[in-house]
C-alpha cells in the first residue's frame, strides 16, 4: 500500500515536472508567432510602389507577380505602375512624381533610361521615400553628381547573360559567317551591358565578323523592321543575338515570312513565346533572368529600408541558359 502510494507521489512530481518544463518552449514558439504577426501588422501601414517598364512584356508580369508575393508575405499594400511601352520614359517620370504626392514610403523601379529617371528619383529621396532600383541600373556617376546615393540595386549580370546567349551560337559556327546584334534602348545600361556581352563571345570565334548593331528598343514591331532593312543590306547575315526575347520573336517572324531558315537566333529573357520556338527549333537559346526573384527582392529590401535595417547595395540575381535540352 505504501509503495503503491509513493509510486502515485513520483507519477504525479513528473508529470508536474515535464509540463513545467515544456511551458517555457511553448512561449518561445508563441512569442515568436506573435512577433512574426506583429512585425506584419506593423507593416500593413506602409505602401510600397513597383514600377515597371510597361505590362505589354511578359517579363514584367512575371517580375509583378514577384512584388505580389512579397506583398502577401510581409503585409504591404503594393502599388504597381507601368508606362504604355518601355520607350514610355516621360510616362515613367510623371509616375514617380505622382507617387511623391501620394507619399508612398517606397519606390521600387526598374527604370526606362538609366539616365532621364535620376533627377525624379532623388526629389523622391529628398521626400523621405526609400528607393530600391531593380532591373536595369541607374547610371552611377550621374546619380552620385545630384546626390541620389544609398539606392540599393538588384539585377542580372547582363553582360554574363548575353556572353552566354551569344555564345552557344557562336560556338555552332565553324566556318566564316556575318552576324548582326539588336540592342535595346541605347541609353539603359542593361541595353549596353548585354551588347557588350554578344560583342565579347562573337569576336572569340574568328570565323565570325559582326556587320550590323542596331536598336529595336525593346520592340518586337521594331525588330521586324530593323530585321528587313538589316537582311537589305546584308542578306547573308547568318547568326543574330537580340537583346530580349521580344526582338527575338519579330526577327523569327521576319525569317519566316522571307523563308530564312538558315539563321542562328538567340534571345534573352525566357519568355512562354520564347519558350514555344525553342522547341520547335526555330530560336537556338534565351536566357532566364528570373524576374520574380528580382520583384520579390525588390519589395523586400524596400521593407528592410523602411524599418531602419540595411541592405546588400548590389544583388545579383544567377541566369540560367534555356535551349531546347533544358526544355525536354
Amino acid at each position: 500500500m505504501r509503495k503503491s502510494f509513493l509510486l502515485l507521489i513520483i507519477t504525479i512530481v513528473s508529470l508536474v515536472f515535464v509540463a513545467c518544463a515544456n511551458k517555457p518552449s511553448q512561449g518561445l514558439i508563441q512569442n515568436e508567432s506573435i512577433k512574426k504577426q506583429q512585425s506584419v501588422e506593423e507593416n500593413k501601414e506602409l505602401k510600397i510602389a513597383l514600377v515597371m517598364k510597361t505590362l505589354t512584356n511578359p517579363f514584367f508580369i512575371a517580375m509583378e507577380k514577384g512584388g505580389r508575393k512579397a506583398e502577401k508575405e510581409f503585409g504591404v499594400k503594393l502599388i504597381v505602375k507601368t508606362g504604355a511601352m518601355e520607350t514610355s520614359i516621360e510616362q515613367q517620370i510623371g509616375i514617380v512624381e505622382e507617387l511623391i504626392s501620394m507619399k508612398v514610403d517606397a519606390i521600387v523601379i526598374a527604370p526606362g533610361s538609366s539616365t532621364e529617371l535620376v533627377s525624379v528619383l532623388k526629389k523622391a529621396q529628398d521626400a523621405n521615400i526609400k528607393i530600391v532600383n531593380i532591373d536595369n541600373r541607374l547610371d552611377v556617376d550621374l546619380s552620385q553628381k545630384i546626390g541620389l546615393l544609398n539606392v540599393p540595386f538588384i539585377s542580372v549580370k547582363n553582360d554574363e547573360g548575353a556572353y552566354l546567349s551569344a555564345k552557344y551560337i557562336a560556338d555552332m559556327i565553324q566556318n566564316p559567317v556575318n552576324a548582326a546584334i539588336l540592342e535595346g534602348i541605347r541609353t539603359a545600361d542593361n541595353a549596353q551591358q548585354r551588347k557588350n556581352g554578344a560583342y565579347k563571345a562573337f569576336s572569340e570565334n574568328a570565323n565570325i565578323k559582326i556587320v550590323a548593331s542596331e536598336t529595336a528598343n525593346w520592340k518586337i514591331d521594331e525588330a521586324y523592321s530593323v530585321a528587313t532593312n538589316m537582311f537589305a543590306t546584308h542578306p547573308d547575315i547568318k547568326a543574330i543575338f537580340c537583346a530580349n526575347d521580344m526582338m527575338a520573336l519579330g526577327v523569327l517572324q521576319y525569317l519566316k515570312d522571307s523563308k530564312k531558315n538558315d539563321v542562328l537566333v538567340a534571345g534573352f529573357d525566357n519568355l512562354d513565346d520564347a519558350k514555344a520556338v525553342l522547341r520547335d527549333g526555330t530560336m537556338a537559346v534565351t536566357i532566364d533572368q528570373q524576374p520574380e526573384v528580382q520583384g520579390y527582392l525588390g519589395i523586400k529590401y524596400a521593407v528592410e529600408l523602411i524599418n531602419g535595417r540595411s541592405v546588400a547595395p548590389e544583388t545579383y540575381v544567377s541566369v540560367k541558359v534555356v535551349s531546347k535540352k533544358e526544355l525536354e
